[in-house]
């Protein structure tokens, strides 16, 4: 069983920046795909960026390409979402996210609770 427990959030400005955290206990972290995925108030939720369990790849919505920078570190098990030129619609709760390597494309099982990121204008 995988846990996860994101960190980082917070608020800030419009062309801003944060470094969003998130450690993985539990589970070989090196097996596994990241992601971070969002949510904002009244929206589903959705996949902003994600990382292959070889860290060869990655994955990222149309909305954060070229501002968002996803990474990971095996040795410390942290999965890392940098965030730069932030824009008010990328005020939401970002979570966290874990999917075995040989997993179905949405077997997205293991999810942390969630930092709040709020971008004033």
């Amino acid at each position: 069983q995988v846990q996860l427990v994101e960190s980082g959030g917070g608020l800030v400005q419009a062309g801003g920046s944060l470094r969003l955290s998130c450690v993985a206990s539990g589970g070989t972290f090196s097996s596994y795909d990241m992601g971070w995925f969002r949510q904002a108030p009244g929206k589903e939720r959705e996949r902003v960026a994600s990382i292959h369990w070889t860290g060869i790849s990655t994955y990222y919505a149309g909305s954060v390409k070229g501002r968002f920078t996803i990474s990971r570190d095996n040795a410390k098990n942290t999965v890392f979402l940098q965030m730069n030129s932030m824009k008010p619609e990328d005020t939401a709760v970002y979570y966290c996210a874990a999917r075995w390597r040989t997993a179905p494309v949405d077997g997205w099982d293991y999810w942390g609770k969630g930092t709040l990121v709020t971008v004033s204008s």
